[in-house]
């Protein structure tokens, strides 16, 4: 074993944590989004638009991209912003790839401030949509994280 794996061995295992549950919650968060946009019930020749999602479902999935982000946020990318990771492969990937991680932040805030509480019949034509752009969001997120995920590992 490297000296400084054997010098950080608690960090080295926190860092595997923070990923191990990131990966969790991203998971988690991916089968309610499935379940929301009502693909774990299409059948061939279906229109994803005019599928009903319960508000309940919705309503979940909020809370659980809500966390999912924020477990991002706080648990990588603010040690990362506050100094406090020195490896430079994975502060360059960081730098790099944080504008764009932002914009997928702002997009899941948006979709959950419109649905957090709340899935009216007005809203239920909206939400195909919506979710279509979320997905496209979450999917450069999951692309972008793992490329910070790949270098911290």
């Amino acid at each position: 074993m490297t000296e400084s794996a054997t010098e950080h061995p608690d960090r080295r295992q926190r860092t595997r944590d923070v990923i191990d549950k990131l990966v969790t919650e991203r998971t988690e968060m991916l089968v309610l989004f499935c379940r929301a946009a009502g693909i774990d019930s299409i059948t061939p020749g279906a229109n994803i638009s005019t599928l009903q999602t319960s508000a309940d479902v919705v309503e979940e999935f909020c809370q659980v991209l809500v966390d999912y982000v924020a477990a991002g946020h706080f648990a990588l990318y603010e040690r990362i912003s506050n100094g406090r990771e020195r490896r430079r492969a994975i502060l360059d990937v960081a730098e790099r790839i944080y504008p764009d991680l932002a914009a997928t932040t702002d997009a899941a805030v948006e979709f959950n401030e419109k649905y957090q509480d709340r899935l009216a019949a007005e809203d239920r034509e909206a939400l195909a949509a919506d979710l279509s752009g979320l997905g496209e969001q979450l999917a450069l997120r999951v692309e972008l994280e793992d490329q910070l995920l790949a270098q911290m590992r």
